[in-house]
């Protein structure tokens, strides 16, 4: 699909949005917007079977992650969003690089609820801040299992008030392997399936 490559093409190099000027980022907006008129999936929230898995970032305009970047010592590493349908369950999960072997990990859990065919109200339910070997970080697949096992960690690692900490998140469009969402705060994430 020509739409599709066009928006990876104009995608590349920017370390999902990181080195994109402001006139690239609004030719990726134009871009996002031409594949979202042609969806494939009408009702994206019940496509379970696609929504369903581990999702890697590949670009987004949302402040508070690329921010991670500017943590003293520390640059963004690879962001995972990691969907588990059959409990309701996202887990946000960003790695952090920079001294040697004090690579770090930031991470949120939290509950979704469909409401429309292509939105989810989020609660947010848990935070965890660490070192990766403290942790003992191998993948966002052996992460999750930990935190499905309540085991408690070696980091900050704390609940978080889901009164307070809500949003949604309406996914615009999804395939087999590429996902766009649009968030309360104005946000665009784009998304390749791991």
């Amino acid at each position: 699909m020509l739409r599709k490559a066009d928006l990876l093409e104009a995608l590349a190099g920017k370390n999902r949005g990181l080195l994109a000027t402001e006139q690239e980022k609004q030719a990726i907006l134009v871009a996002i917007a031409k594949l979202e008129d042609v969806n494939p999936t009408p009702r994206p929230v019940e496509a379970t079977n696609l929504l369903n898995g581990d999702w890697r970032l590949i670009y987004t305009t949302s402040k508070a992650l690329l921010n991670i970047d500017n943590l003293p010592l520390y640059k963004l590493g690879q962001i995972y969003q990691c969907i588990r349908v059959e409990t309701n369950s996202v887990y946000n999960i960003a790695e952090t690089y920079g001294l040697p072997f004090l690579e770090g990990i930031v991470s949120v859990a939290a509950k979704f609820e469909p409401v429309s065919g292509r939105r989810v109200n989020v609660k947010f339910e848990r935070s965890i801040i660490g070192l990766q070997r403290l942790i003992g970080y191998e993948s966002p697949e052996s992460f999750i299992e930990q935190i499905e096992l309540g085991k408690k960690l070696t980091a900050i690692d704390f609940p978080l008030n889901s009164d307070e900490q809500q949003g949604w998140l309406d996914i615009t469009y999804i395939d087999n392997n590429l996902r766009i969402g649009r968030g309360n705060e104005g946000s665009v994430f784009v998304l390749t399936k791991v």
